[in-house]
Parts: structure tokens; C-alpha cells; sequence
């Protein structure tokens, strides 16, 4: 590893160096990755990808070298080091473990249980082109870090990619009743936000079993009434579109989801898709017949909703001709 000299902040800002003999401190960074070439080819900058990066000291990390780096930095202070290709060899795997954390996924997606070159080998593609380059050939990379904040553990709210599966499973009813309790103050967004991240909890979970096993199928089950309270808060907010594609995806693996198919139909009445409300309000008389009073009065009220708008439409139509016929004559 080679430093380079450090580009200091105003000293005002970098009075704290970070306890190295304190373990388990949550680092807060930005960083690039340049490649060693002339152009200085940058693969990878936490900035555009809209937040920070983090790590905890004493964590596993797989690029320890990171933690080397940042552990002789100062808060505010920015560095620039280059690291030999033997200590980024892991590089590919943090780099596209980061980029889904950007995109709220789970940044083991995919990987099987092994150690980490375990993955490395086993796997022939990130889904990432230039990293798929750096796993076929390991070479010297740039690291121009920042380091941003030094934080006690104990204070702060774990993110869900750095929950143990207990932790996951605990999270999602506090979630739950969080939304619940938004719900009732009618703040949807917030509401929908809580739903969304206990779904998230879960499906990180259920990614990590094997696919028919009763863990499997009893976590999808405990997925289905988030996925239909974060589709009502959808409804209540007039999005749509975000309720069709969210129960597009709930009713192919719950085929029987009344509630399902009735959110979607009314997101299909809202934006005028009638083939489809009428086929979904169908499907809910068709799984309980109990509700067959309640679709009755949907389909009526569709009808009546389409008859107005045609004859909006015609009486928009008539205007804007006989305007544009009256210009004619007047010219």
C-alpha cells in the first residue's frame, strides 16, 4: 500500500483521529476507484451513486485493506492511496455488493453460503461489465477516500443489509405497527415507506432459503399483507401505476389474493384500463362469493365513471370543431 500525501481539510473539521484500538465503529466515507492507467479510468464514486459508503471497524470486511486505509485518516480529511493487486482481489464483490446496497437491494443477492473468494471463483459474472474485467484480472487499483464521520455502533440504527436474519425477523412487526400507526394519521408516504422496508426485511430473508421449503413459503405468506397495505397506501396517494405493477408481481406467486386482485382492479377503473378492472373485479366475485355485492356496485359505478367521460370527451370534441369551423369562416 502506498500513500500519497493527504489533501487536509480546515483543520476545524478534522479534530478527531479514530481510536484505533476501539473496534466495531461505524465508518462513514466517500470514495472512487480509479483504475492504474494513464486515463485514471474511474470505475466506481459514492458520490453519484447518492450516499455515502459504510463500514464497521472489526466487522469482516471483505476489503480490509479499506479498513487499514481509513483507521490513519482524520474526519474531513481526503486521501488518495494505491493498493497492489493482491489487496483487491475482493474488489469486484465489494464494488457490486455497494451498487445494489445504492439501490436498496441486498447486497448478497445471488451469492451462494461461501466464503468470499468462494464467490469470486464461483461465479463467472458480477452483471457488471468492468467488474467482470477486474475479477478475470486482478491488477492495482486507486482509492481517493474521504472519510466523512466516525460513529458508535450502539447509537446507531443498523442498516437492513447488516441485520442477522433474527434481527430481520424482529424488525418486520415493529415495521409493521409503525405503518399501521401512520396509516391512521392518514401520512401514506410514511406509512408506505414502513411497509416497504419490513418487505424488503423479508424478502432479503426468504432469498436466503430454498425455493418450495416451508421457511420459503411461510415467509412469502408474511410478505402478502405488507405488499397489500403498502398497495392501499399507493391507492390513497393516486399512484396507480406503482399499485399495478406491485400486485402484478404479488398475485403471480398468490393466485388466490382476493385482496390483490381488488386493488388492482381498482388501480386498472383509476386510470381507465376497463378491460382490466372488469377482469379483476371478476376474479374477486369468482374467489368469494361474499363479495359479489360489493364487485356488483364497482362494475355499476366503472360504467357510470365511463359513460361520463365519453360523453366529456364528445362534448370536448363538438366544441373544438365547431370552434375550428367557425374560424374558417370567419377567415
Amino acid at each position: 500500500i502506498h500513500w500519497s500525501p493527504s489533501f487536509l481539510l480546515p483543520s476545524h473539521i478534522h479534530q478527531i483521529l479514530i481510536p484505533l484500538v476501539l473496534s466495531l465503529y461505524q465508518l462513514v466515507f466517500h470514495f472512487q476507484t480509479l483504475l492504474d492507467n494513464f486515463e485514471r479510468t474511474v470505475i466506481d464514486d459514492s458520490r453519484l451513486a447518492g450516499r455515502p459508503a459504510e463500514i464497521f471497524v472489526g466487522k469482516m470486511f471483505k476489503m480490509e485493506v479499506w479498513e487499514t486505509l481509513l483507521t490513519s485518516m482524520r474526519i474531513g480529511e481526503v486521501a488518495e492511496f494505491w493498493c497492489d493487486a493482491v489487496h483487491t482481489g475482493l474488489y469486484p464483490i465489494v464494488s457490486k455488493g455497494m451498487r445494489l446496497i445504492a439501490q436498496g437491494r441486498d447486497p448478497l443477492e445471488g451469492q451462494r453460503h461461501m466464503c468470499g473468494m468462494g464467490n469470486l471463483f464461483h461465479y463467472h459474472s458480477t452483471g457488471f461489465p468492468e467488474l467482470d474485467e477486474l475479477m478475470r484480472t486482478p491488477q492495482p487499483l486507486i482509492f481517493i477516500m474521504e472519510l466523512l464521520q466516525v460513529g458508535d455502533p450502539m447509537s446507531y440504527q443498523r442498516e437492513s443489509w447488516m441485520m442477522e436474519k433474527d434481527e430481520k425477523l424482529q424488525m418486520v412487526p415493529i415495521l409493521h405497527m409503525q405503518g399501521n400507526a401512520l396509516v391512521k394519521r392518514r401520512e401514506f408516504r410514511e406509512a408506505a415507506s414502513k411497509y416497504k422496508e419490513a418487505v424488503l426485511l423479508l424478502k432479503t430473508v426468504q432469498s436466503r432459503e430454498m425455493p418450495g421449503d416451508i421457511d420459503y413459503i411461510n415467509l412469502g405468506r408474511m410478505i402478502v399483507p405488507l405488499e397489500l397495505n403498502y398497495c392501499q397506501c399507493m391507492l390513497e396517494l393516486e399512484e396507480y401505476y406503482e399499485v399495478i405493477e406491485h400486485t402484478d408481481e404479488l398475485l403471480e406467486k398468490h393466485k388466490d389474493c382476493v385482496k390483490g386482485y381488488y386493488k388492482r382492479a381498482k388501480a386498472h377503473a383509476a386510470v381507465w384500463n376497463e378491460k382490466e378492472a372488469r377482469r379483476d373485479y371478476n376474479m374477486v366475485a369468482h374467489l368469494d362469493v361474499t363479495l359479489a355485492s360489493l364487485v356488483s356496485r364497482e362494475l355499476k359505478n366503472l360504467s357510470e365513471r365511463l359513460k361520463e367521460k365519453y360523453w366529456e370527451e364528445k362534448d370536448t370534441t363538438e366544441l373544438t370543431v365547431n370552434h375550428n369551423t367557425y374560424d374558417c369562416r370567419a377567415g
